[in-house]
């Protein structure tokens, strides 16, 4: 089962626009958006002038919003590209805002940080699904949207359990044989991150 307390644990203070930041990067998945509706809510519509949104999937709602820069992407390795194009050529003052699923969100945050954002400048606030990405720590594979605990690892077929330990460097949570010592005894597998 999982363990309560763990150090490693992503945790999501939510996206509380900063109002000293000269530039805004939004970093949109899925539900998400509301995240972003909320804070229009509350903040006022000002900093959407200096804002720019990546989103993946459809952006009708933001796009009501009329930021100054809305791009959508099919795929989140697409964004992804994008968003790093984009830090490599960033400067001071900016804020980079995630919002989405956890998976997503650790992806967003291994390019921000790889592109020399600091850890701490990176607003994050989780919405939708909690199935994790998990990295099998016996073939190094890493699945999206794992939902049970116990799963089998989609690459090399091993009954994983799925640990609250999360490794920031590579943006999943780990997943550990459960079964190692008497192989075909691992227990039904729960759903567990709906």
């Amino acid at each position: 089962m999982l363990v309560k307390g763990i150090k490693s644990r992503p945790v999501y203070t939510g996206l509380g626009i900063d109002p000293y930041a000269r530039r805004h990067i939004f970093t949109i998945e899925g539900e998400g958006v509301e995240a972003v509706l909320d804070q229009v809510k509350t903040n006022g519509s000002a900093f959407l002038a200096t804002s720019e949104f990546l989103c993946v999937g459809t952006a009708t709602r933001l796009e009501a919003l009329k930021p100054h820069d809305l791009w959508t992407a099919p795929t989140i390795p697409i964004l992804l590209y994008r968003l790093r194009a984009m830090l490599q050529n960033a400067k001071m003052g900016l804020r980079v805002y995630i919002s989405g699923t956890e998976g997503f969100i650790g992806q967003v945050m291994q390019v921000a940080i790889e592109c020399g954002i600091d850890f701490n400048s990176i607003r994050t606030e989780h919405r939708g699904s909690e199935a994790r990405r998990v990295q099998c720590v016996h073939c190094k594979g890493i699945t999206d949207d794992v939902k049970t605990s116990p799963f089998i690892c989609t690459h090399c077929g091993l009954s994983l359990l799925v640990r609250d330990h999360y490794s920031r460097r590579i943006a999943a949570f780990q997943g550990v044989c459960i079964d190692a010592e008497e192989p075909g005894t691992a227990p039904a597998p729960e759903l567990m991150f709906p």
